[in-house]
């Protein structure tokens, strides 16, 4: 019998020889070979690399696995799990991976291709911040805010006097019975004919007025400064300059109503006012108008008798509130004069053109959409900031363009709550003045933070 067949003899080399003799015990015995192989000759076994592929596989084919190492192939619900980890993983991976949180020292082509999904993500999120942001705005909002300018703050008395030309206590009485009550309340068209709307008035007939107005001042307690000793015959009395802890809370006057009583900030829900000389608190003394011109005339010539305002008072607050329909606008309007402890009165205003009701239009609601998608990407970039900080720990702050994520993640998290809270305080608000009309409508709180609101966008 012969040992080998040609075919075998012409591939085999004498390296199988040596490997199979080092197999010793291990190897098995294959009865169809009597003997060893015949050693091929040098020349044709030059032809193989010193590890070819060959003797490996011949390796498995007789070397015998060791007994109790028989490794088991894993089953298919384990391979499963690895699947779905993997998938998930690559998944996080190739959709929050950016340079920080990927190794692409070794591999530029991964470093282009993160970049440019960065830039494309940022782009996109750029572009939507641009429209819910723009979108906002309007040209009528400044000539909204023009007409009212005008007519409160550069309207003349009959003597001559405007807002802005107040000097003294005897100009503001004289600014509020002519100029303020002829522009906060529209009864008649320019022909005297009745405008019809009962006793809601109509602002240049085509902005409503929100409620009735409210005026307010501050007062400072008497002898709250030191007069000395050579002066005090002859000075009685010593009104500080304004200080909170220093304000006058006791009744007054005719202790008769609200206009003569102190109420804290948090009885009328006030908020505090920087005005030019310092900041006031949301307290104090406060008379709301009427809805009809003449009985606000009455109110007013009521107050300017009796002395309302006197030597501890240092401001004086005049609210109120319009809205137009044409253009869905709300124009909160505070009218301000200070009376220094020097003498004299200073006045200033602010006027403040806002958006409050903000889904009626198609572009409305365009602009919903955008607000929804921008609420999708701070999410996104939420979770990306909060891998890059897991993988880099504090090193993560090193970088100041990691600092400014986070600002203006936190700015957008509060625009989105203040969003969220604008909508239904507006709602509250506006459902309570339908019910009672009569009352003072108060939307400085919520125009000041809707302007706040687009200077964080």
């Amino acid at each position: 019998m012969k040992c080998l067949n040609n075919r075998a003899e012409s591939h085999l080399t004498g390296r199988v020889e040596s490997e199979l003799d080092s197999m010793a015990n291990g190897a098995w015995v294959n009865h169809g070979y009597c003997g060893s192989p015949q050693p091929l000759p040098r020349v044709v076994s030059t032809i193989y690399s010193p590890q070819p592929p060959f003797p490996s596989s011949m390796d498995s084919i007789y070397k015998l696995d060791p007994p109790g190492r028989i490794q088991e192939e894993p089953c298919a619900s384990d391979q499963t799990v690895m699947k779905k980890r993997r998938g998930c993983s690559s998944f996080i991976k190739g959709l929050w991976g950016t340079a920080w949180t990927e190794n692409n020292s070794n591999n530029r082509e991964r470093f282009i291709r993160t970049t440019l999904r960065e830039l494309v993500v940022y782009l996109v999120f750029l572009v939507d911040v641009c429209l819910l942001t723009y979108g906002m705005t309007s040209s009528s909002t400044y000539y909204f805010t023009k007409a009212m300018t005008d007519l409160f703050v550069s309207s003349a008395s009959q003597s001559g006097v405007t807002f802005q030309s107040i000097g003294t206590m005897a100009d503001f009485w004289d600014y509020a019975q002519g100029p303020l009550l002829d522009g906060l309340y529209w009864t008649k068209w320019y022909n005297n004919q009745s405008l019809d709307s009962g006793d809601q008035s109509f602002i240049y007939y085509e902005n409503m007025l929100l409620g009735v107005p409210r005026m307010r001042q501050i007062k400072i307690k008497n002898n709250s400064c030191k007069v000395h000793e050579d002066f005090k015959d002859e000075i009685t009395g010593c009104f500080d300059v304004y200080i909170e802890k220093k304000e006058d809370d006791l009744s007054f006057g005719l202790i008769n109503g609200s206009a003569w009583s102190y109420h804290t900030e948090k009885d009328i829900k006030g908020s505090a006012y920087w005005g030019l000389l310092t900041t006031y608190s949301g307290a104090g003394y406060y008379q709301d108008l009427n809805r009809t011109k003449g009985e606000s005339a009455n109110i007013l010539a009521e107050l300017m008798e009796n002395l309302w305002l006197d030597r501890g008072t240092r401001a004086v607050f005049i609210d109120f509130s319009a809205y137009n329909a044409n253009i869905n606008m709300f124009c909160v309007i505070r009218l301000v004069v200070e009376f220094p402890a020097t003498g004299g009165a200073i006045p200033s205003y602010q006027i403040r053109t806002v958006k409050l009701i903000r889904y009626i239009t198609h572009w409305d609601y365009f602009i919903l959409g955008c607000e929804l998608v921008f609420c999708v990407f701070i999410l996104y970039y939420v979770v990306e900031e909060i891998l890059e900080l897991r993988i880099h720990k504090f090193a993560y702050f090193k970088s100041i363009w990691n600092i400014l994520d986070i600002v203006v993640i936190l700015l957008a998290i509060v625009a989105i709550t203040f969003n969220i809270f604008r909508t239904i305080k507006v709602d509250n608000l506006l459902g309570s003045l339908l019910e009672q009309p009569d009352i003072y409508a108060d939307f400085e709180f919520l125009a000041f933070w809707q302007t706040q609101y687009n200077n964080m966008n």
